[in-house]
Parts: structure tokens; C-alpha cells; sequence
């Protein structure tokens, strides 16, 4: 999982520099202020549940009603998933690919 630190893999305990640099690659989303977080993390989190490290956005726009119900107040889901992935992009945990393609770093 992107989102999380592990100290302990499939049983075997990650090294300090391995739990350093897991750290540091999350260090961005402090950035975000606390209530733009967690549209930020439910994306990430949807993204991560794709099972793929390259993906699109029709991909993620079947998670557009998980999301509305985590969000009902939005009622332009679709325009902030894009949103959300290019605050993703901008943070360094994803690549742009081209028109409507993403892969997780």
C-alpha cells in the first residue's frame, strides 16, 4: 500500500532506512490541510484498490458512488476525483501518463 507504513512485511521486519524512506515518501500529504485530506486519501485509496500500479481514469470513476457516499455534500464527484488525482500528481504519488492514464510511483 502506498498510504502506509510498514514496520513489518509478510513477517519480516523492514529496516530503519526502509521505514525512513517509506515515511518520506508520504511526508506531501502533510501539506494538505486537514479537511482537503480526506478526499485526497479516499482517492488514493481507490486508486490503490485498482490492484494495479498503472491505471486510468474511467477506472476510478466506477468508485464514483463509493465516494459520493463518503462525500454527500459533493455533487460534482467526477470533477473533484480529477482534481484529487492531479493534487496526487502534484505530491509526487502519482505520474501523469497521458489523456486519462496515471501509474502510482
Amino acid at each position: 500500500m502506498h498510504a502506509r507504513i510498514s514496520v513489518v512485511n509478510e513477517g519480516t521486519p523492514q529496516t530503519s532506512q526502509q521505514v525512513r524512506a517509506s515515511y518520506n515518501r508520504l511526508r506531501p500529504l502533510e501539506k494538505l490541510q486537514v479537511e482537503k485530506r480526506g478526499w485526497t486519501l479516499d482517492v488514493l485509496q481507490v486508486v490503490q484498490s485498482l490492484g494495479k500500479l498503472e491505471f486510468t481514469l474511467a477506472d476510478v470513476y466506477v468508485h464514483a458512488d463509493a465516494l459520493a457516499k463518503l462525500h454527500p455534500n459533493n455533487a460534482h464527484v467526477r470533477d473533484k476525483i480529477r482534481q484529487q488525482l492531479q493534487v496526487l500528481r502534484d505530491l509526487g504519488l502519482l505520474t501523469f501518463l497521458g489523456p486519462g492514464s496515471y501509474k502510482l510511483c
